[in-house]
């Protein structure tokens, strides 16, 4: 009797499961309910939604946890678990044509909808991204000037963090210093305190929601500490204004005013937040997390994959290709000296820095919403003429090759251009700025990893010798077969 109840209960959240998937997924015109969260603030909305998502999961897990998604190949195992459909994540996806969606909605749709919070302001802040990827629903004003002003007043960076930073050497990485900051400020998390307590399993979300908000409000000061510490002998500001918003005190801690500048950061801090959770470092975040880490180390983790020069160094290479160029042709080539350098680089058996992506088949929309930030604030600059141009030139001279499933500019292609534009031209610095954006989103699936009762990530290895083994095994059982059917 118990189990008939419960069959009928999963396969009625099963249903509302996959009816609210395609309600989200109609054109976004025919889903009003999209806008607005219903709730003053961010907590209070996620307190009414945790319930409904763990119905959804477990009638989800209970009527199709057998079913197969695909297979696996050794190539697979072999080649960094590449395109396995391993991971959830519901903040944001990407797909291949038109780039990355948060929440269902384009990034030309989040940008353009974000509520512009700040006066005379262009852009919307990433603090109302943050709402979105977190709650799925685009903010209204006053619940984004809400979550601005609830992050001013946790944003204070303790005294044994200052100080630390303020014991670095210089020669330490930006990013490493970035990860010590975020490892330290671990003694201030809710959730370690509430875990020793032994708090209930099923309120475990509500504590990291508690590090997770404290973390990003944190973020952009501990960053700016950094900087100024790294690039300007310490001098800079340390104290938030209320009045400002996230970006806006940033950069003012970091010493920047031109109202343009902020309005960049906030499109750039807005673009770089999510990229689903299988990149490195979302998926080192959710990793660590998954082992019931804090936020705080889970996110040092997240952020020392982000230090590789495979995930998070792109528009710095892109900068450094682009100086190369310039050095050897000059800032204003013609047409054919361009493309005449873009083959010799080829043909050094080096890629083009900026152009091809792992999922996207099409130009990369962030490349294109700072494309036009750019037409509209900067289009005199001899930097960004230059990126313009190579973005009509290259992708042809790539698909000449025949082998680049991607001849098309990313994100990385444009964003260093525009902070060498407004005066941040120290190159070492510029994933930390990616650090400070990706803290929103990795926030966010933290949050809910935890709501949804996440399980610790352990998948199974194999050595090369089973490997071996199993592949022989079964080319004996096809030739045993074969036999048999003679």
């Amino acid at each position: 009797m118990v189990k008939s109840l419960m069959s009928q209960r999963a396969t009625e959240l099963t249903r509302l499961a996959f009816g609210q998937w395609k309600t989200a997924h109609q054109p976004r015109c025919l889903v009003p309910h999209r806008k607005y969260s219903d709730g003053a603030n961010l907590k209070e909305v996620l307190a009414k939604q945790v319930p409904q998502e763990r119905e959804k999961m477990m009638g989800l897990k209970c009527l199709h946890g057998d079913k197969k998604l695909g297979d696996i190949k050794l190539s697979n195992v072999m080649g960094g678990m590449r395109g396995l459909m391993l991971l959830m994540c519901d903040t944001s996806y990407v797909d291949p044509n038109k780039g990355i969606f948060y929440r269902g909605m384009t990034l030309k749709d989040v940008v353009k909808d974000l509520p512009r919070v700040q006066e005379g302001s262009k852009e919307g802040t990433p603090e109302g991204a943050f709402w979105l990827l977190t709650t799925g629903k685009m903010p209204n004003k006053g619940q984004a000037e809400g979550l601005t002003k609830e992050w001013n007043k946790r944003g204070n960076v303790p005294r044994y963090c200052q100080r630390l930073l303020d014991s670095m050497d210089q020669r330490i990485h930006p990013m490493a210093q970035l990860c010590a900051a975020s490892s330290c400020l671990d003694a201030e998390s809710k959730f370690v305190k509430a875990y020793r307590k032994g708090v209930k399993r099923a309120k475990y979300w509500e504590y990291i929601y508690e590090d997770a908000m404290d973390l990003c409000a944190m973020m952009p000061p501990v960053a700016a500490i950094i900087y100024c510490n790294a690039f300007k002998d310490g001098a800079g500001s340390r104290e938030l204004n209320p009045k400002e918003d996230w970006s806006g005190n940033f950069c003012r801690m970091c010493g920047y005013k031109d109202k343009n500048f902020i309005d960049l950061m906030r499109l750039y801090f807005v673009l770089h937040a999510d990229h689903e959770s299988g990149n490195v470092s979302a998926h080192a975040t959710q990793l660590v997390g998954s082992a019931l880490s804090s936020p705080y180390l889970s996110f040092s983790a997240g952020m020392a994959g982000l230090a590789g020069p495979l995930h998070g160094l792109a528009n710095q290479e892109v900068l450094i290709w682009l100086q190369e160029m310039i050095k050897e042709i000059g800032d204003d080539p013609k047409d054919d000296e361009i493309i005449t350098y873009v083959n010799e680089t080829l043909k050094g058996g080096k890629v083009v820095p900026g152009y091809g992506h792992a999922v996207l088949r099409q130009t990369d929309p962030r490349f294109e919403l700072q494309n036009d930030f750019a037409m509209k604030n900067c289009k005199d600059d001899k930097n960004v003429k230059l990126v313009t141009r190579l973005w009509k030139l290259i992708p042809e001279i790539l698909k000449k090759l025949g082998k680049v499933a991607n001849p098309y500019p990313n994100v990385d292609a444009h964003s260093g251009v525009l902070l060498q534009h407004y005066g941040l031209k120290e190159m070492q610095y510029y994933t930390v700025l990616f650090g400070v954006s990706r803290v929103l989103g990795v926030m966010a699936q933290t949050i809910w990893a935890r709501a949804l009762g996440a399980p610790i990530e352990r998948p199974k290895s194999f050595t090369s010798d089973f490997l071996c083994k199993f592949l022989q095994d079964k080319g004996d059982d096809k030739k045993a077969g074969g036999g048999k059917k003679k």
